[in-house]
């Protein structure tokens, strides 16, 4: 009788494992449609970045869901629907050039904005959640230039952005980041206080801003120099 070695079943294993994961990421670009995510370009991104692999092994099977989940320091990544809105509101004021990202995380948002053909700048002020996603970065092969600090004081060595984009929640404009805005170019943070934020866009035009608001969301607080103190709101 023909038998199926134990290294063939692994590999098997494996192949069927990553199908299904492949989709439910499909399933999860459905769902962000139905949301109300149209852009083509970004629903692309999110079908080209595999979110399972900025999760633990032990919690691959929720990479999917449309929810934020823990990933240490009282961090998150956070749920794929605020990612898309957020990108989305990037993408249409700003769809290509340099942009910075505030608070690295996972790693997530940065590999989607990688995927959307910017050059992505990220700053981490957590040490051990920079190198975890310092190395990911380097093991993929992604073109994304990671720095530990503190995000609220921008990169000023790599500015000005054409993009900022801050995944964390702000009590006011961190004027540094906004000075480190090139001309037209837009930020994308939540602002607002521990219980909700609104999520706002504000372009610069010469050294004039103009603020849009959007919908509400609930973030962890940016914390630092302009933003909250470390213990958080």
């Amino acid at each position: 009788m023909f038998s199926i070695g134990n290294s063939t079943k692994r590999v098997l294993s494996m192949k069927k494992s990553e199908q299904l994961l492949e989709l439910r990421r499909r399933d999860m670009v459905e769902k962000l449609k139905a949301y109300g995510i149209a852009d083509r370009r970004v629903l692309d991104a999110f079908l080209e970045v595999p979110r399972h692999l900025f999760f633990d092994s032990e919690a691959l099977e929720l990479a999917y869901n449309d929810a934020a989940y823990p990933i240490g320091f009282g961090q998150t990544i956070s749920q794929p629907y605020t990612v898309a809105y957020m990108t989305t509101l990037l993408v249409e004021r700003c769809s290509s050039g340099k942009v910075l990202e505030i608070g690295t995380g996972s790693g997530y948002q940065a590999a989607i904005l990688d995927a959307l053909g910017y050059s992505v700048f990220t700053v981490e002020r957590i040490f051990e959640l920079y190198e975890k996603a310092e190395k990911l970065f380097s093991r993929l092969g992604l073109n994304i230039t990671c720095r530990f600090g503190d995000g609220t004081l921008g990169w000023i060595d790599e500015a000005p952005f054409d993009g900022i984009i801050i995944t964390a929640a702000s009590p006011g404009e961190p004027q540094t980041l906004l000075d480190q805005l090139a001309h037209n170019g837009c930020m994308v943070i939540p602002i607002g206080d521990s219980c909700s934020q609104q999520m706002t866009v504000i372009c610069r035009l010469d050294n004039d801003f103009r603020k849009e608001v959007f919908q509400q969301f609930s973030f962890v607080p940016l914390v630092g120099r302009e933003g909250w103190n470390d213990t958080g709101f």
